[in-house]
């Protein structure tokens, strides 16, 4: 099929841009709450699209906003009305659904959002769907898993979205995608995402005559890629050396096994380097907390394989290092994308033995090639600023970010600018605190009353 690329429409007359009843929010209420002052031309396409076409495949890089481009127009088609799942939501890792989740909630609409995957017990998904969301966000194993079990109806679903769809092929979920298609009858709106061009869809999604809404020839103009020379073929040293001289930055190293990861790990320890780890091998509830403790700054370091290329929530990151050479273009591309997001600059340096050979795709791009003596000496050194407590309580208890930060500054007796980031889920919560005082908040207000919820809290 042949890709068009669709430009931003007059947005003027859009139905989101109308008043919604009771507490349903419009679009600029919903904006204002996330902190975005307008939404940005692939974002403004999308969502015009996505609104007056029952098909659409939407190409753009990672980091430009494609959930948030989908789900303004996806939210919109909700009827509060209907007290059943309306709109289905499949993505192809746990940590991308779970930030799908978070976005849509962050959205504060009003509805009623699920989600639903592998790895923790079904039934507490059963129970939870017992009360039907309008929204329901997945990958596609659980999500089949509860279509054979028919834990819910599935015939007021009129708009179905495959986040990353090709992601979720590659991987393995090409028969849960038939089996959940084939089950969804009354289907009226379906949008396929992905940050890659170069793609086939299958025939089984049941696409007519889509329109694409294409920018993913959008060039990330703020990234800086670099070759990084190592001396020894062995590149622990001079990665140890280059985050030394880095600083204190938000950054990922890319590895193309888990074993390198723990080797890396174990190093970086000994050289009192901070950092988390991220690979398929962890536990769910690890991997979890390792970008939990990314994003609120206990870690400013992010060792990983390409299970971090795409589909996770992460802060504004400086630079990204490929310890391993990437195997294909699109690994390098993806890898590359969690830098320089959203107008923000960034740097991916590829850590490079003097005898190895660059792939082409690296050797095109005709880099600059350095030594570790030439990076910019970051403002700081690697330190341990923050620490991470978790909480035993979260929405299903009444509790909210403000709650939270108010039991903090008042029975902790913390000032403001020593609250970190809170994430809130449905059963627990957790808090970044300044690293000095973090035993120190755990043992005075463990077991205290938060509302009315005697609350545990703990280091993680």
């Amino acid at each position: 099929m042949a890709t068009q690329r669709i430009l931003p429409h007059d947005l003027s007359k859009s139905p989101y841009l109308r008043p919604m009843s009771n507490n349903i929010k419009n679009q600029r209420a919903i904006l204002q709450k996330l902190g975005i002052a307008q939404l940005n031309p692939m974002q403004q396409a999308a969502q015009y699209q996505i609104h007056a076409q029952p098909e659409v495949v939407l190409l753009s890089p990672t980091g430009t906003g494609k959930t948030l481009a989908f789900l303004l127009p996806i939210m919109a088609t909700l009827d509060r009305d209907i007290e059943e799942v309306q709109a289905l939501i499949l993505a192809p890792s746990r940590e991308l659904a779970i930030q799908i989740e978070q976005v849509a909630r962050e959205m504060g609409t009003g509805h009623k959002i699920n989600l639903a995957y592998g790895g923790r017990s079904f039934s507490k998904d059963r129970t939870n769907l017992k009360h039907r969301p309008a929204l329901l966000i997945g990958t596609p194993g659980r999500v089949a898993d509860h279509f054979r079990r028919h834990t819910f109806p599935t015939k007021h679903i009129k708009a179905l979205v495959l986040d990353e769809f090709d992601k979720s092929l590659e991987i393995g979920f090409e028969a849960e995608m038939k089996a959940i298609i084939s089950a969804l009858e009354g289907v009226q709106k379906k949008v396929l995402t992905s940050a890659t061009e170069s793609l086939t869809i299958p025939a089984f999604v049941g696409l007519d005559q889509p329109t694409y809404v294409n920018y993913s020839a959008e060039k990330i103009e703020q990234l800086d890629i670099q070759i990084l020379l190592s001396p020894t073929k062995d590149k622990l040293n001079t990665l140890a050396e280059a985050l030394i001289q880095l600083g204190d930055q938000a950054g990922i190293v890319f590895c193309n096994f888990k074993d390198s990861i723990q080797r890396i790990s174990t190093f970086l320890t000994q050289k009192n380097i901070p950092h988390g780890c991220f690979y398929g091998g962890m536990e769910q509830m690890e991997r979890e907390r390792a970008l939990i403790k990314f994003r609120n700054g206990t870690h400013q370091l992010l060792l990983a394989t390409d299970l971090a290329a795409r589909g996770i929530d992460v802060p504004a990151i400086k630079f990204i290092i490929h310890y391993h050479l990437p195997l294909r273009s699109q690994e390098f591309t993806h890898r590359n994308g969690r830098t320089a997001r959203m107008q923000q600059d960034g740097t991916a340096y590829v850590l490079k033995w003097k005898r190895e050979q660059l792939p082409d795709f690296i050797a095109s791009l005709n880099a600059q090639t350095y030594s570790v003596r030439d990076l910019p000496i970051g403002e700081v050194p690697h330190r341990k600023a923050w620490e991470t407590i978790m909480l035993s309580g979260g929405r299903k208890d009444r509790i909210s970010k403000g709650d939270i930060a108010g039991f903090f500054l008042k029975q902790g007796e913390l000032k403001k600018e020593e609250l970190g980031k809170i994430e809130l889920k449905q059963d627990c919560a957790f808090l970044a605190v300044p690293a000095q005082k973090a035993k120190y908040l755990v043992q005075n207000l463990n077991s205290k009353r938060l509302k009315k919820k005697k609350v545990k809290l703990r280091l993680i």
